[in-house]
């Protein structure tokens, strides 16, 4: 267990000295410039204490965030205020909400596309170019048009960012499906034929559970460009709630912890749905005999 543990360990002792090395330089012109005006010269312990606790740094150390985490979850947890619209739980939740649903419609979108495009030459010749242009649309470019067209149709709230998500989302299930449902080799296509076995025999009996583990690897891809859109969803709308809001907010009034505090909530979610996924994904190709 030990040699697991200690790779992941180094690594991420060498990621939070770097983290601290780099809030020393840029917060340094700060704490040297403020002890410039108050006729005082800072030593070099006195300046990394000063750049690990300002109040809006450039970039907050990491037990700045910590501390902000803590206070906008585990704080007010005790203080019975969990979603409370100041913690970060009820953005998360904003956000999850989003996501999930865009995930969900991603994932049907994408399945039923690459069936089309496995099954169906002209599906194959047409769309999959489309599908594959689509994404270089910049999502930035993109999602202002998405919400101020579904405004302009009463739709809004949810949907709009689940929409958002759901375009990051069907990319990658789509390729994967697609390289899953085609995995079957000639041989075991042939027996198949020889067996008098009908198309829909053949995609149940063979293709999809071949396609399962190609499957799960694209959604714990599309789970994490859904939660991707999701956040870029809120941006142009100029939402109250969500991770996303809790980025602009931040950046309104130079919040810089409150930022990476957001960031790191986002990417712990992130990590917890794509672990959500994973597990799913042992018990599945367990049952089926694949691990």
């Amino acid at each position: 267990m030990m040699r697991n543990v200690l790779p992941i360990l180094t690594v991420v002792a060498t990621l939070f000295a770097l983290w601290y090395g780099a809030a020393v330089a840029l917060n340094a012109p700060w704490a040297r410039d403020q002890a410039a005006r108050a006729g005082q010269e800072l030593g070099f312990g006195a300046m990394v204490a000063e750049t690990w606790s300002q109040e809006k740094p450039k970039l907050p150390a990491p037990h700045q965030v910590a501390a902000e985490i803590w206070k906008t979850t585990g704080a007010m947890v005790l203080a019975g205020r969990g979603f409370s619209k100041r913690s970060l739980f009820y953005h998360s939740w904003i956000t999850f909400s989003a996501t999930a649903l865009g995930f969900l419609l991603g994932t049907a979108l994408g399945v039923a596309l690459a069936i089309g495009i496995v099954y169906n030459r002209t599906m194959d010749m047409s769309v999959m170019p489309w599908v594959i242009a689509s994404q270089t649309i910049p999502i930035l470019a993109i999602a202002p048009m998405i919400i101020v067209v579904l405004n302009a149709v009463g739709i809004s709230g949810l949907l709009p960012k689940a929409m958002i998500s759901m375009y990051l989302s069907f990319f990658p299930v789509v390729v994967g499906m697609v390289k899953g449902l085609r995995s079957p080799s000639a041989m075991q296509l042939d027996q198949m034929r020889t067996w008098n076995a009908t198309p829909s025999q053949t995609f149940w009996r063979l293709r999809l559970p071949s396609s399962m583990p190609y499957l799960f690897t694209s959604l714990k891809v599309g789970m994490a460009a859904s939660l991707v859109g999701a956040i870029v969803g809120e941006l142009p709308t100029g939402a109250v709630a969500g991770l996303g809001a809790r980025l602009l907010a931040g950046s309104y009034y130079g919040q810089t912890i409150q930022i990476w505090s957001a960031l790191i909530t986002a990417a712990t979610l992130a990590a917890a749905l794509v672990g959500l996924i994973g597990l799913v994904q042992r018990i599945t190709l367990k049952r089926m005999g694949m691990v």
